[in-house]
């Protein structure tokens, strides 16, 4: 999987980070506090937004709202900043392998469609951010997942081919913005996207359900 690698990217949440668990019910706390009903495909229209377009996605979808995009923004990451700091791990045999690949000298970085002050948070929280050559969330660029344009703005950062980059991705959306900038990607198990592990697979050149197997190379081959 590391032949020719000189620079992983990581998506963040769901794929670095065990924190995807907490989303849903954030979700359905805002939608309660402003008795909102949640649209059928929610979840699917949502996948890989950045954390601005998610917010222009309520304000266009729930016409009632009264606030500004900002607004909404700031209660989310007023909701979420503690869980960050107090309740959310690594993603199994992680840490492992951010230390592994530092060790390699593998050039790393974030590429992810949070906010910018949640991303910091999370980051200092688990006291990786060291690792990191280029944190880089979806805001910062014109289109967020399945556009791969925070993928290659990490890339440009790190001054790393696209060929050369290998991104570590939970979603079928963030999967697909690896392959759109030209990288190698490897789907992570994560339960809350367990029903499009079909798709993941599809589209990934790899799936791991562990850090740990990346350096153990027992990782899946895919997309064959």
């Amino acid at each position: 999987m590391l032949d020719e690698i000189k620079a992983i990217i990581f998506d963040m949440d769901g794929s670095l980070l065990d924190s995807m668990w907490m989303w849903p019910e954030v979700d359905r706390m805002y939608m309660e506090k402003y008795s909102l009903s949640m649209p059928d495909d929610f979840y699917q229209a949502i996948q890989g937004k950045s954390y601005t377009e998610m917010a222009q996605y309520f304000l266009d979808t729930f016409p009632s709202l009264e606030c500004t995009l900002c607004d909404i923004q700031n209660e989310w990451t007023d909701m979420t900043r503690e869980l960050y700091r107090t309740k959310v791990p690594l993603k199994p045999g992680a840490g492992e392998f951010l230390k592994r690949m530092k060790n390699a000298k593998i050039l790393m970085g974030i590429a992810t469609s949070n906010g910018r002050e949640l991303t910091d948070e999370a980051l200092k929280a688990l006291h990786i951010r060291r690792y990191f050559a280029s944190v880089r969330t979806a805001c910062e660029v014109p289109r967020g997942k399945p556009a791969p344009d925070v993928y290659l703005k990490v890339a440009e950062d790190l001054r790393v081919s696209p060929e050369n980059c290998l991104v570590f991705e939970d979603i079928p959306n963030g999967l697909l913005a690896g392959k759109s900038a030209g990288m190698k990607v490897c789907a992570v198990e994560d339960e809350f996207s367990k029903p499009y592990e079909r798709e993941k697979r599809k589209i990934a050149d790899y799936y791991i359900h562990d850090y740990r197997q990346v350096w153990e190379q027992t990782y899946e081959k895919c997309g064959e």
